[in-house]
């Protein structure tokens, strides 16, 4: 055989041999654990293939993934909420499998991520609880009467970290502090009661902090956040609510999946109706919602302004998907810009955190004592509970001043406000407690 022949020959053997297809790199296996759901993260080097199974005696999910390699096997997160332990190995044939032992019977789904600021290729695997969930009962106030139930959404949260500022501050972190102040405010009103979404670094997804709120029957929905800008002088607070696009990009979905919902529309089930009846009582329950959504949002941004400047001087409006519950008042509140040097410093402060969580509820008690819902303590006792008000330090106050001109004590403005002692600045607001 002559040498041009021998040549023609490798080259063809070479193109009809099989390309070994390139393994995709597991760079990382991190796990995250709420109340409600427990999520694994793999860290991937591109994208990859992967199936699920289950297997009992004990509870037991596999992941395997091909063509795949775990860059290390010993380095596998403990177990957290439904995972009891984490196992991995590489596999003969270019297979990766990691085996998540269970806390017991839960149900799994998983979707790729694309890159994402400083995440790249990612699978996701979230657990739920197999039981079912249970409606949170509303605790009754006294007299027959019930409580208000606000709903506070730290957003973001566990893997998602939300803006991050100058100086390295998460925004999950500031707005889970503003939240749990928040809430602790609302707890301390008569006739009211909080429920925080999540409280502590967990992830949840937009569509779980929703439920939460309609498991336990909330009365509005209050998302937390921190703004951020590719300017670095952009500043101020907002207040967004959810814009007439959104609700009908949201019933569009709810009519389609109304007959697996038992419960949708303010305690009305749609799922025995038929479609223009379904849409109308949709369409009622959701112009109801955006409109109180609109008056309280503006009660929370004139509330704000009295503590930052305002970077909307009017209620914005979006379609935020945190803001889609049909039947609950919804806002959304960026308490300021994490991406200005100034306001992120603001935002780690603790004081600045109780102003925040102070003008908020003290927007929020305001619209409920002018539109209480019918059965609530609140619609009762309205117009002999004192209103709670704000005063603007001027110079020459002091706190005990303060304390004898609106007839309250000086540990109640300290306590009220997140005082630690008795100074105070020109220009702080100060809120009176029950007036």
């Amino acid at each position: 055989m002559s040498r041009k022949s021998l040549k023609g020959l490798l080259l063809a053997l070479l193109f009809c041999a099989p390309v070994a297809q390139a393994e995709v790199l597991v760079k990382d296996v991190r796990l995250w654990a709420s109340p409600y759901a427990t999520r694994v993260v793999l860290d991937l080097s591109a994208p990859v293939g992967h199936t699920l199974f289950t297997l009992d005696n004990p509870s037991r999910l596999v992941v395997d993934l091909k063509p795949a390699a775990l860059a290390r096997t010993s380095e596998l997160p403990p177990g957290a909420g439904l995972v009891r332990g984490v196992r991995a190995a590489n596999k003969a044939g270019g297979e990766a499998r990691i085996v998540l032992d269970l806390a017991g019977e839960a149900k799994p789904r998983s979707f790729l991520v694309r890159p994402e600021g400083r995440y790249g290729h990612r699978l996701i695997i979230e657990l739920e609880g197999a039981g079912p969930r249970r409606q949170a009962p509303v605790i009754s106030a006294g007299q027959g009467d019930r409580e208000l139930v606000i709903a506070v959404d730290a957003g973001h949260g566990g893997e998602d970290p939300g803006a991050i500022g100058p100086r390295g501050t998460y925004e999950k972190d500031v707005v889970l502090g503003v939240a749990r102040r928040l809430a602790d405010r609302i707890n301390r009103e008569p006739g009211m009661r909080a429920v925080l979404t999540r409280d502590g670094d967990y992830f949840l997804s937009l569509r779980q902090r929703v439920e939460k709120a309609r498991r336990n029957g909330a009365d509005l929905f209050v998302s937390v956040h921190a703004d951020a800008f590719k300017n670095p002088r952009a500043r101020g607070s907002s207040v967004y609510v959810l814009s007439n696009k959104g609700a009908t990009d949201e019933a569009a979905r709810w009519l389609a999946e109304r007959e697996n919902a038992a419960d949708l529309v303010g305690g009305v089930s749609l799922d025995d109706k038929d479609d223009l009846l379904a849409s109308v009582l949709l369409d009622l329950s959701q112009n109801a919602s955006i409109g109180a959504s609109l008056e309280v949002g503006e009660f929370v941004l004139d509330r704000l302004g009295a503590v930052n400047r305002l970077h909307k001087q009017s209620v914005q409006q979006a379609g935020f998907a945190v803001l889609k519950a049909p039947d609950i008042p919804s806002i959304l509140v960026e308490t300021a810009f994490i991406s200005n040097v100034e306001e992120e410093q603001k935002l780690r402060d603790q004081r600045y955190q109780d102003q925040l969580a102070n003008a908020l509820v003290t927007g929020i008690r305001e619209y409920f004592y002018q539109n209480p819902p019918p059965g609530t303590w609140v619609a009762r006792n309205r117009d002999r509970a004192p209103v709670a008000r704000e005063v603007v330090v001027a110079s020459g106050d002091t706190l005990s001043g303060i304390a004898n001109r609106y007839n309250t004590s000086v540990p109640a403005l300290r306590r009220y406000n997140g005082l630690r002692g008795d100074r105070i600045r020109v220009g702080q607001v100060i809120t009176i407690p029950g007036g």
